[in-house]
């Protein structure tokens, strides 16, 4: 069942998916060589408790961080440790919180240092992909031409689309239906309705889209070992058009 907002949920919303991108881009500009991925989870839950917000994904099925820290070939769900960032690495941020019964979700990929030009093309074939299925979410159009969009970037720039995790709803709930696969052909799928509110969120691979699950039951990681990125805004569909909601 695909649950449609109202305006003042849809309000509520954007001030939630607001404080995840403020919490993002802290989280970010702490990204450097040397640095533990753990820490970066312990800044994330520490600018949560100064806004007074739930992180959305400690304990989230057992998930034991706040944050999702996914690095080089780790797709996403990566969980934060004592590993150490390095020169050259690929770093895809995921994170959401729960603000007054409503969430936010978005994520970012960041370059620790100097990356090699490949990757750097991923991070912006994925970035663009996005936006590009970010402009599919109109009346009028179906699910899966957001899906569509998203495919024909990626793979347009040569790069593989990863099947095994998806966009979805998000709203009093952190998943909600509709799921929003990030491939297939277009006009399929629900008929895009005014109150909507859909997480968007292509993961790629610098190889193969194939992937698997590590021993912990969490981190997805690309089966080939191939560098990852993975972007993701929080939008609601309104009478005037689509509505980034965790943008700053």
């Amino acid at each position: 069942m695909i649950l449609l907002k109202s305006l003042k949920e849809i309000a509520k919303m954007m001030v939630a998916n607001r404080i995840v991108a403020e919490i993002l881009e802290g989280v970010k500009e702490k990204v450097r060589p040397g640095i533990e991925t753990q820490e970066l989870d312990e800044l994330a839950e520490e600018m949560c408790r100064q806004r007074r917000v739930e992180p959305a994904f400690k304990g989230y099925r057992g998930y034991p961080r706040s944050i999702c820290v996914s690095v080089n070939e780790e797709v996403v769900h990566g969980i934060p440790g004592t590993r150490k960032l390095a020169n050259g690495d690929l770093v895809s941020l995921d994170f959401g919180v729960k603000y007054d019964g409503y969430y936010g979700d978005a994520a970012i990929t960041v370059a620790v240092g100097k990356v090699a030009p490949e990757a750097l093309a991923l991070m912006e074939a994925t970035e663009k992909s996005l936006y590009a299925g970010i402009d599919q979410v109109k009346v009028g159009n179906h699910l899966t031409d957001i899906s569509h969009a998203v495919q024909t970037v990626v793979e347009g720039a040569g790069f593989g689309v990863v099947r095994d995790f998806v966009g979805h709803g998000i709203g009093r709930s952190l998943h909600e239906d509709p799921q929003i696969p990030n491939f297939g052909p277009p006009g399929r799928g629900p008929a895009l309705q005014v109150g909507m509110t859909l997480a968007i969120e292509p993961m790629t691979a610098l190889g193969s889209h194939k992937v698997r699950i590590l021993k912990d039951g969490w981190t997805a990681v690309t089966q080939d070992g191939s560098y990852a990125a993975h972007y993701e805004h929080s939008v609601a569909l309104t009478e005037n058009g689509v509505l980034i909601l965790s943008r700053l």
